[in-house]
């Protein structure tokens, strides 16, 4: 079955960018001129997804706007003849009925947002992307994975290795090696400190879920943090079905971190030709002063 549905759970409300993300959405913070979230969305329609489902709360308005019509803007922009910019921010709108919001009324965490799409997804395999996890690579992450789940017809989500002394922040993996880059996952824990964790492999904010995972969220049981954890939902599922990891290539950055923020933003610059030269004598100029 193709994938054709894609879950974004953007309801969080961005406490970590406080006071930008008072009154903005934290998804709308932009990397260089692209709101984090519409990096996001675009690698999800270059991976043939059809239908985007965001998992939204209260404060998200903008990031509805975004991704609606502004008449006003675009009678000003044709009026003053720019055109290039008119031809972007038409490219942003899809068709209507492409993008569907669902609300998470509680903020229970990961799994109850993806939870809360139940009823929208249906019984059909779909995929999950979380904004915040930012990867500058060749090849749409995303795209790929929709490749191998066609061929494995199983779960799959991105997975790359981290410097150990990180394991508490990240779903960690004890997993056997298939192909160089595609692992079977054996077994999970949800932030296990370093000492106990079972490997350095982390899973990233990609993932191709059976439907089968919502019976598992359905029964909301909290896992780290009080919260309702994918995780651990994707444990029981391995009980009855097999979980692959992609390796993928490629640099990921934390976007719900503000050190990663800013690297993502001058990585991603620096890909700009306008942009680049400039910001390379910058660099240069400042790193003598620190």
């Amino acid at each position: 079955m193709k994938i054709k549905k894609a879950v974004f759970p953007v309801a969080g409300l961005g406490t970590r960018f406080l006071p930008a993300t008072k009154a903005m959405a934290k998804e709308m913070l932009p990397v260089v001129d692209k709101p984090i979230i519409q990096y996001a969305v675009e690698e999800a329609f270059e991976a043939g997804i059809e239908h985007i489902v965001f998992v939204t709360g209260r404060g998200k308005k903008a990031l509805e706007d975004h991704f609606d019509r502004s008449f006003s803007l675009e009678h000003s922009l044709r009026d003053k003849g720019k055109m290039e910019s008119l031809k972007q921010i038409e490219e942003l709108v899809p068709p209507t009925g492409t993008i569907i919001y669902t609300r998470q009324n509680e903020p229970l965490g990961l799994g109850h947002a993806i939870w809360c799409a139940r009823d929208i997804v249906g019984d059909e395999p779909f995929a999950v992307l979380l904004a915040d996890d930012l990867i500058q690579t060749q090849a749409p992450v995303l795209s790929e994975m929709v490749q191998k789940f066609d061929r494995l017809r199983a779960s799959i989500a991105a997975v790359m290795e981290i410097d150990m002394d990180q394991t508490d922040k990240y779903g960690i993996l004890d997993a056997t090696t298939l192909e160089d880059d595609i692992v079977k996952i054996n077994d999970m824990v949800e932030k296990p400190n370093p000492k106990d964790a079972p490997s350095n492999l982390a899973i990233i904010g990609r993932y191709i879920l059976t439907p089968r995972i919502f019976d598992f969220l359905g029964r909301k049981k909290k896992g780290a943090g009080g919260e309702i954890q994918l995780t651990d939902a994707m444990k029981t599922l391995l009980k009855e079905q097999p979980i692959f990891g992609y390796k993928f290539e490629g640099k990921r950055f934390d976007c719900g971190d503000k050190a990663g923020f800013q690297m993502a933003n001058l990585a991603f610059a620096l890909q700009r030709p306008d942009m680049k030269d400039k910001l390379l004598h910058f660099i240069r100029t400042i790193e003598k002063e620190y």
